[in-house]
């Protein structure tokens, strides 16, 4: 019976060997002792952590600045793509210009038209009412209908607000050539 008192004691506590095993042996410390050990684990946890977080602000602060310069030159090429666009837009309006007047040259009055308005206006002018009708003019001149009109419309070119058209008070269809007052 002193066998199983014994043997039973023996399983409610620890044996003393395990006690002084070294990886749990007792160590005491104050609380000053603790708070610098705690300390100096998390600024050694936390160090590396504080380098790559300085290290990604000068990434972004770097990127930040790579940003505007793109922008800027961005902008610049903008300004530079829309000078191009106008100039070359104005380049096709003068272009085109240039081709319709190739293609549909103004007629000057000729030699013959130019006397003719000079005819026209020497009889106007000498005439106390400073008017002639179409068929006068067609007299005096010796041509026809279109004749007369282009000869009429290089007289008023060459002197516009000078002359005007007007109807025949009796007859709306026959037209007077009208000298104006300077």
């Amino acid at each position: 019976m002193t066998k199983l008192a014994s043997a039973s004691i023996n399983t409610f506590g620890p044996s003393p060997k395990a006690i002084e095993s070294p990886s749990e042996q007792i160590i005491s410390l104050t609380y000053g002792q603790l708070q610098e050990l705690i300390r100096g684990a998390i600024e050694q946890a936390i160090q590396p952590l504080q380098d790559e977080v300085t290290a990604l602000r000068a990434t972004v602060a770097h990127q930040g600045e790579e940003i505007a310069s793109l922008r800027a030159t961005m902008t610049s090429l903008e300004s530079q793509q829309e000078q191009d666009t106008t100039r070359i837009c104005c380049d096709i309006a003068y272009d085109r210009q240039r081709l319709a007047r190739l293609e549909h040259p103004a007629k000057e009055p000729g030699k013959t038209e130019t006397s003719r308005a000079e005819k026209i206006e020497r009889y106007l002018a000498a005439r106390p009412d400073h008017k002639a009708s179409f068929e006068t003019l067609k007299g005096h001149l010796g041509i026809g209908n279109d004749l007369l009109s282009k000869t009429i419309t290089a007289l008023m070119a060459a002197s516009p607000g000078r002359y005007g058209i007007t109807k025949a008070s009796g007859d709306k269809r026959k037209r007077t050539l009208v000298m104006l007052p300077k």
